[in-house]
């Protein structure tokens, strides 16, 4: 017994320090990335104007945060993916359980439904603009329309793929669509739920800034378009940090609920 006890000790600790050493490896990659990219832009190696350097970066997000310009542009962004995100998870649920519940509708819709998935939503942003204005409708509607069709198609084959002997005994026990579905088909389909919404946050994000590049102005993605016209590329480089941070953070936030979402469904 104390020779297990000791073999997992030792096994729990190889993990904790390989986890270290990934995330040193990692802020110590970032750093050098970094630290190049100063060194390049201070000793003549890349044109500073046009990559501009970290230095610059933070020298204008400070002038931009005392102004609190940079606030308003964040906060609008932020928002409009959050609430197309939001309209992501509602729809596609519903429009998914939808499917499964009429497996003959599901069969005339599926090949549309693949189809408007892959069709290039950057194309539809100028007819978006041209139907509904250029307002944060428009945006919040851009953000949507990239993420809800694959939506739809993940979760609905996800259900199809639920065990059919929990289903068979559900129906077995006088159980209909009904129970088969609230008992069986959503609860096996949690983890592929909350797996689809990490994936759905990132392309909302993408969504709203292929809005904001066209009939915005406000968000960090008419900054970026901005800051090109105008050739101040410190604005753009800052927009496009800002906008992997603000990734990172959303994409973080999901994997914290889903870690605590099935640690209380294996309990």
């Amino acid at each position: 017994m104390s020779q297990t006890s000791n073999a997992q000790t030792l096994f729990l600790q190889r993990q904790k320090r390989s986890k270290i050493l990934i995330q040193a490896a990692r802020i110590l990659l970032l750093l050098a990335f970094l630290f190049l990219w100063q060194i390049s832009a201070d000793w003549g190696w890349i044109d500073s104007f046009i990559f501009s350097s970290p230095r610059k970066i933070m020298q204008t997000f400070y002038e931009m945060c005392c102004d609190q310009s940079l606030f308003t542009h964040i906060g609008v962004t932020l928002l409009e993916t959050l609430v197309s995100f939001f309209f992501v998870v509602v729809l596609g649920l519903l429009a998914a359980v939808f499917l499964w519940s009429f497996p003959r509708v599901s069969k005339v819709l599926e090949p549309y439904l693949v189809v408007l998935n892959s069709l290039p939503k950057s194309a539809l942003a100028p007819l978006l603009i041209v139907w509904l204005g250029a307002n944060m409708k428009t945006i919040i509607v851009a953000g949507l329309s990239v993420a809800i069709f694959g939506s739809i198609l993940n979760l609905y084959t996800g259900f199809l793929e639920v065990d059919p002997e929990k289903l068979k005994l559900i129906y077995t026990l006088g159980g209909a669509r009904r129970e088969a579905l609230f008992r069986v088909v959503l609860p096996s389909s949690l983890p592929l739920i909350l797996s689809v919404m990490k994936v759905n946050i990132g392309l909302c994000l993408v969504g709203v800034i292929i809005g904001e590049f066209i009939g915005a102005r406000q968000g960090l993605g008419y900054l970026i378009i901005y800051g090109s016209q105008v050739f101040k590329l410190d604005w753009v480089l800052l927009s496009i940090v800002l906008l992997c941070l603000i990734a990172m953070l959303l994409y973080s936030t999901l994997r914290l609920i889903e870690r605590r979402c099935l640690r209380r469904r294996s309990l």
